[in-house]
């Protein structure tokens, strides 16, 4: 059995969204603060720690080092509501919680952790919406996080005209990820969407602006049934081992 990380838990209060934050945060087995770490954002945090089993596969990639030093921090939704407010484009608090990532949460966490101050050294991951604004957050400071994982989110066309107009392409590294079987999502309002053509146009566009990034279709819907165990290759590909 490999040695077990240990998952903390944080709260601070954000300027930028005028409410306390909660963070679970995973540290290595090894943790020490005389070395130096990649951190990897994800929002929907609790839904990675829990449906994602996320302590359980860094453990093992730690124990087998496959991955480089690696802290994982969780930002959970508080609810439904809250996490649409925060994630969709169009949510009324979507460029608040923007700013809280980059302005706030990552200060926050290089005061507290040994980190890379420099933008390849911070990542973003998130699933559906979260996956959504993990990739706005990026395109917005893309010298604050140098990569990011998309595991099947939502395309509209801000996020189409976004990735059209983003001119900084060589300074993040993408890993993009979609079911053929998400042509039918149901929504939070009960409605339902095709996510697989709208992130089929998304990663034209990306071609076309030569962004650096992976992009795979999967067999597959939308849910952790295929997310899951998606995050081995995600963590093989985006954080194998390296020197800066």
């Amino acid at each position: 059995m490999p040695k077990t990380g240990t998952v903390k838990e944080h709260t601070f209060y954000s300027e930028a969204l005028q409410e306390d934050m909660d963070l679970l945060v995973y540290l290595p087995h090894n943790y020490s603060p005389l070395y130096k770490y990649t951190v990897l954002i994800a929002q929907d945090g609790k839904d990675y720690f829990q449906l994602g089993r996320i302590p359980r596969l860094l453990d093992q990639l730690n124990e087998d080092e496959e991955i480089e030093n690696l802290i994982f921090i969780g930002v959970p939704y508080k609810n439904v509501k809250d996490r649409y407010d925060k994630y969709h484009p169009q949510g009324s608090q979507h460029d608040a919680y923007v700013r809280f990532i980059a302005r706030e949460l990552v200060p926050f966490i290089d005061d507290k952790y040994p980190t890379y101050n420099i933008g390849i050294g911070r990542a973003l991951i998130g699933d559906s919406l979260a996956g959504t604004v993990s990739f706005q957050t990026a395109l917005k400071y893309p010298n604050t996080f140098g990569r990011v994982i998309m595991q099947s989110p939502l395309v509209n066309d801000d996020v189409l005209n976004n990735a059209q107009q983003f001119k900084d392409v060589q300074l993040v590294n993408f890993y993009h990820i979609i079911g053929t079987g998400e042509t039918a999502v149901k929504k939070t309002d009960g409605s339902e969407a095709n996510f697989l053509e709208p992130n089929r146009e998304l990663h034209q566009i990306m071609e076309e602006q030569k962004y650096s990034v992976f992009y795979d279709e999967f067999d597959g819907d939308h849910s952790w049934k295929f997310w899951q165990p998606d995050l081995p290759r995600v963590m093989k590909k985006m954080f194998r081992k390296t020197s800066y």
